[in-house]
């Protein structure tokens, strides 16, 4: 098989890096998708902002690439570009650091579907923030996953895995270092032998679905043990608004870096 012929959908500084990595790697795709930094999502009533957000749209008309922004508003959802997508005779969707769920009738519209990076080693730690959950729950190790998407979270057949330690004083941010390099690692693999790979569906009762985390589920829970206060910082500290507790007064208190000393 040639070149393989794909549209890129992101909107963080994730999505950006890899982006970057692809077309430096004589891979860049036909087509880019982009959500803008302040947006609608089904858990909000107001737009919600994108604290890891990075300017794709940018990249791609650096590069001379189309470039269309997805919203959940009026006009702006993926399916209102299925013409589009149709008439780019696509191999694929390449889904990475997205918001929305990805249409069946979008996904048909290419021959080999959609394809998503999640930041787990699935079927642990689907749905919404993995690499922060993991961090939270104490984990000291974790991955990344190449799956093809379906109808559900993050239940599609999986294509190849990554896994990396989450050393004890890792934070979000080296945690995120270390999924992006081994999503570049992925990703390479698989787009230049996209005919020599295998998809491996997953057990649905095994899936654990995590929920999205919002701002203020960053409140320190102080019943909670010196390690499990220590695990819940780091998971939150930037590029996340951070981990925080309220004074007396009612002001916020965000703590970015801790460390536990014995006694």
């Amino acid at each position: 098989m040639g070149q393989v012929r794909y549209a890129f959908l992101g909107a963080t500084r994730y999505s950006a890096e890899l982006l970057e990595f692809l077309i430096g790697q004589g891979l860049p795709p036909a087509l880019v998708f982009f959500i803008p930094e302040e947006f609608q999502i089904s858990y909000s009533d107001k737009p919600v902002k994108n604290s890891n957000y990075a300017d794709i749209r940018a990249m791609a008309e650096q590069n001379s690439i189309p470039a269309y922004e997805v919203n959940s508003i009026p006009g702006k959802k993926l399916g209102d570009y299925a013409s589009i997508i149709s008439d780019a005779q696509l191999d694929l969707l390449l889904v990475l650091g997205w918001y929305y769920m990805i249409p069946e009738k979008v996904r048909e519209l290419t021959s080999h579907g959609a394809w998503g990076i999640h930041a787990s080693l699935l079927p642990r730690y689907a749905g919404g923030a993995p690499l922060n959950w993991a961090i939270i729950n104490g984990e000291e190790e974790t991955g990344i996953t190449l799956f093809r998407m379906k109808s559900g979270v993050d239940d599609g057949d999986i294509i190849r895995q990554v896994s990396f330690p989450i050393g004890p004083n890792d934070y979000i941010s080296d945690v995120y270092e270390k999924a992006t390099a081994a999503s570049k690692e992925v990703l390479r693999a698989a787009l230049t032998n996209i005919g020599d790979l295998t998809f491996r569906p997953q057990n649905p009762e095994e899936i654990q679905v995590y929920p999205q985390r919002k701002p203020e589920d960053g409140e320190i829970d102080m019943t909670k043990n010196s390690k499990e206060i220590f695990d819940f910082i780091r998971a939150q500290a930037p590029p996340y608004p951070g981990a925080f507790f309220r004074t007396a007064d009612g002001k916020k208190i965000v703590i970015e870096r801790a460390r536990v000393e014995s006694q």
